[in-house]
């Protein structure tokens, strides 16, 4: 068979193609937090495009919508409810909300890592990562004695375990959790 350029680009695509659609992460939906920052705007309304912070409590407020409860509401979600809120006061309001910082994502690393502390992260975040984002652990590091500390919703808390050296060999992958914000790694 004689080489051409044309198999070889189309056998190269097909490969990427593939690689990608392997890698491509799972569909998550982040979800606003308190100390997020967003952006929102009603179009042709100058008065109405303001910077908003997510407060403690995860709530804000919005000119002529009032305050506004983003707990667990994706920016999709508070768009169309500023929309509706407005839709009293203007006729068809064009609402765009955008997330212009994620401060409210912290995961908590402490204990026996380089530089211990909080972290804002992507929504996608492992324990792995998370340890590496603390500069990786000391020498002293009881490496398979980690645990994840996860507050519920009532209140309550649990805690993962997390064998560091399986991970890192390959073992039991599936304690290498996604961390959710306010999650601590706590490294003996």
């Amino acid at each position: 068979m004689q080489w051409h350029p044309s198999r070889w680009l189309c056998g190269l695509l097909c490969t990427v193609a593939a690689a990608a659609a392997f890698a491509a992460p799972p569909d998550t939906t982040y979800t606003v937090k308190p100390g997020d920052m967003l952006q929102v705007s009603v179009w042709k309304e100058p008065e109405l495009q303001a910077p908003v912070l997510v407060q403690p409590d995860g709530k804000f407020s919005f000119p002529l919508a009032g305050q506004l409860d983003a707990n667990g509401k994706t920016v999709a979600q508070l768009q169309k409810e500023i929309g509706v809120r407005l839709a009293h006061f203007i006729s068809d309001p064009v609402v765009t909300v955008s997330l212009t910082q994620i401060n409210g994502n912290k995961v908590y690393v402490l204990g026996q890592v380089q530089k211990p502390g909080s972290f804002v992260v992507n929504p996608s975040v492992d324990v792995m990562q998370a340890i590496s984002m603390a500069g990786g652990t000391t020498p002293f590091a009881a490496l398979g004695s980690i645990k994840i500390l996860r507050r519920m919703a009532g209140g309550s808390q649990e805690a993962l375990p997390f064998n560091y050296n399986d991970v890192a060999h390959g073992k039991d992958l599936e304690q290498n959790v996604i961390l959710q914000a306010g999650d601590v790694v706590v490294v003996p």
